[in-house]
């Protein structure tokens, strides 16, 4: 049996989940799948990231080339955030047959041609589960088990952060600043939120669902996206009042006249799913021509749920290793 080894790009939030999961959970995962692996390297700064989690000093490095030039480095797990430098990594991994899991997904969106390209020229795994829908296996779903349906229409509410403001406007008469700053105290936005509010993050995931869906990639920055900073307590209010309730929402559908795509603030009635996906949660609403309508509804964020995901892609990677 082949052990695997795994280096991990990064120990904060979300590579700090994946290596509790992959450390707490080792029984488990060997005993469902029958694969060894060993985390061998992790490319972190501070020592004491390491020691949160209880992982050996001696697995820290600084050298990333010691990583992706190596020959004892099956899988990299890049949990760093950012564009330029994780794609230059990865780019450089898949090349080198150096397998890539990813909850990146402006780097993966904006560099879908390239990083594709590169794996395909290593002959090494790219995936990145993580990055639309946190701990949802929307991606994996569509590639595997739904692989056989034409998928016309994916509608979504994609962006936790988003979700959570307007759930509180609705529900708590909050203006939207309060909610914005009830969301940070509660972990849910980040410092600058601007990714979040102005859409930019439903832009990302949902170029990843149209290409792996329909087959179509489109840059996020070409799919037309509206935030919800101007979305007002009126709105919120209007929109109730006709049975309806405002959600950011991502859209893509094919029909025979043509592919629309886009990401904005939409009132969606109260009897549809999506109505009553709240707070910090993600749904994707999907419509294939041999399953019909289907949601996928969980948490879109967080440390175990995004850890979850990438520990997924790892398994699966592990498993195509070990029947080559």
């Amino acid at each position: 049996m082949k052990k695997v080894n795994i280096a991990l790009l990064g120990l904060g939030t979300v590579g700090g989940g994946t290596y509790d999961i992959l450390t707490k959970n080792r029984d488990i995962i060997l005993e469902r799948t029958g694969v060894d692996y060993e985390i061998t390297h992790i490319f972190e700064k501070y020592a004491t990231q390491l020691e949160k989690h209880g992982a050996p000093l001696s697995l820290q490095t600084l050298d990333i080339d010691s990583i992706i030039e190596s020959d004892d480095v099956d899988v990299i797990v890049e949990c760093l955030g950012g564009m330029d430098f994780p794609v230059s990594v990865m780019t450089r991994a898949l090349k080198n047959g150096i397998s890539v899991v990813t909850p990146n997904k402006a780097a993966v969106a904006a560099n879908y041609d390239m990083l594709h390209s590169a794996a395909e020229e290593g002959h090494a795994y790219l995936k990145f589960e993580a990055a639309v829908g946190g701990g949802i296996p929307i991606l994996t779903t569509i590639q595997e088990q739904l692989a056989g349906n034409h998928f016309t229409d994916i509608m979504g509410i994609l962006n936790g952060t988003t979700n959570y403001i307007l759930t509180k406007m609705l529900k708590q008469g909050q203006k939207y600043e309060d909610a914005l700053s009830d969301a940070k105290k509660n972990g849910f936005a980040e410092p600058d939120p601007t990714a979040d509010v102005e859409g930019i993050d439903c832009a990302n995931k949902l170029c990843l669902l149209m290409v792996l869906a329909m087959g179509k990639y489109v840059n996020p920055q070409q799919i037309p996206t509206k935030g919800i900073t101007d979305v007002t307590m009126e709105d919120i209010q209007a929109a109730y009042n006709r049975g309806c309730v405002i959600k950011l929402i991502a859209h893509a559908s094919l029909t025979d006249d043509g592919f629309e795509y886009y990401v904005k603030p939409e009132e969606i009635p109260l009897d549809h799913p999506l109505a009553s996906v709240s707070n910090e949660f993600n749904a994707i609403y999907l419509d294939g021509d041999a399953v019909g309508e289907l949601m996928f509804y969980g948490k879109g964020a967080g440390a175990l749920p995004t850890g979850s995901a990438i520990v997924g892609d790892i398994i699966a990677i592990m498993k195509g290793l070990q029947n080559e």
